[in-house]
């Protein structure tokens, strides 16, 4: 792995875990879902007109189409659309712990479904995971934390580990940007049907909403999604998820810094373990390819 990888998967790990504070502070002020709809037309349309400023094509291939809609609604329409709902219940912080456990499943989903072998490191990692995940459960569940807005963020992990299996397909064969811009608005659309028919509209209008939401738009949006594409193009799958490890740590320390979330001994023993327990998992399958 080069420097500019490296440089690329840092820059990730912390846009991405950033999305889960600017996300707390829009869903304070706004409705959900019809927000985040907006925000992905505005990034959709924002990568559309970028990608053919780049010179780059409409034309994309059947599997590029096919692995683009399954990302579309998986990771934008119920990944962070159940994470927005969950959010107005559950401290970011959380949110970005869950989320962060997304390579733990994939790994997991591997060796039990599709037998896949995993290297003694692998299992260690498996079981460092849960174990994490659930000391700091058992801890915010004895706080008094909303179980339906943990539920949604287990679920959402769920859809999000489906769309990290289908990155592969969809970044190889040119177009990155325009693929980003097309799978936003996929998710635009499917959060739009849902916010007309179920979600009650409403706004507060705040400064820091404006920020969050131009924020949310512009970096975790449209440049993680971007840089995530390209690092999975360049060094693969396996090793691109190897910097999800740095997802608990750099979220919590966001949430913590911006929102003032507190973090009790058993959350910081906790996101160290799942840390490490990602970490795992991530060498184990290096080591065997």
């Amino acid at each position: 792995m080069n420097i500019k990888a490296i440089v690329m998967g840092l820059s990730f790990a912390l846009m991405w875990s950033s999305a889960f504070t600017s996300a707390r502070i829009i869903v304070a002020y706004a409705s959900p879902i019809a927000s985040l709809s907006l925000r992905f037309l505005i990034s959709g349309l924002l990568g559309i007109f970028i990608a053919r400023m780049m010179g780059q094509s409409f034309v994309l291939t059947r599997s590029q189409w096919c692995a683009t809609i399954i990302f579309g609604l998986c990771q934008n329409a119920v990944y962070l659309g159940l994470n927005f709902v969950a959010m107005q219940w559950i401290e970011a912080s959380l949110a970005s712990i869950i989320a962060s456990i997304m390579p733990l499943l994939v790994a997991f989903a591997g060796w039990v479904i599709f037998k896949d072998k995993l290297a003694p490191l692998g299992i260690v990692g498996l079981v460092l995971g849960i174990l994490g995940v659930g000391l700091i459960m058992g801890a915010r569940l004895n706080a008094g934390v909303d179980p339906l807005g943990l539920v949604l963020c287990f679920v959402a992990a769920i859809a999000l580990t489906i769309a990290t299996l289908s990155v592969r397909g969809a970044s190889s064969g040119g177009n990155v940007m325009m693929i980003v811009g097309m799978q936003m608005l996929v998710g635009s659309v499917a959060l739009g049907f849902v916010a007309v028919l179920f979600e009650p509209f409403h706004i507060e209008w705040h400064w820091s909403l404006g920020v969050a939401f131009a924020y949310t738009t512009l970096v975790p949006g449209l440049a993680a999604t971007f840089v995530w594409f390209t690092l999975v193009n360049q060094i693969g799958t396996i090793k691109a998820s190897t910097f999800h490890f740095l997802n608990p740590f750099f979220g919590v320390v966001i949430a913590s810094a911006l929102l003032g979330e507190a973090l009790g001994v058993l959350d910081i023993v906790g996101v160290v373990i799942i840390a490490a327990g990602i970490l795992a998992v991530q060498l184990a399958k290096q080591s065997k390819t």
